[in-house]
């Protein structure tokens, strides 16, 4: 299962830029592939960007088949965010800049 960032308050998911296995860049969501992993690298993390930080911030897990969804809704688009409420279901806001 993937664990990802959370803002605790708005339910954000973090996104950001990434590279694919086939060396492709795209816009997903941020994710680890073990608990233990994703705990202790997030705060070193979210301190390497500029503006964010890290006590806002906790991990969740979601189903494979949840990323995957977040990921098809954020469109590749970085002026989307996807939001994850306790509903479970995905929700994606256009940022204005």
């Amino acid at each position: 299962m993937p664990y990802v960032l959370q803002h605790k308050t708005s339910h954000q998911i973090f996104t950001c830029t990434q590279v694919n296995h086939y060396g492709l860049a795209y816009y997903g969501v941020k994710f680890w592939p073990d608990l233990e992993e994703a705990e202790q690298q997030f705060p070193a993390f979210l301190q390497s960007l500029e503006g964010m930080e890290p006590d806002a911030w906790h991990v969740i897990e979601l189903e494979e088949g949840e990323m995957k969804l977040c990921n098809v809704k954020l469109k590749n688009d970085p002026n989307l965010h996807v939001f994850w409420p306790p509903t479970r279901k995905p929700e994606v806001r256009k940022m204005e800049k």
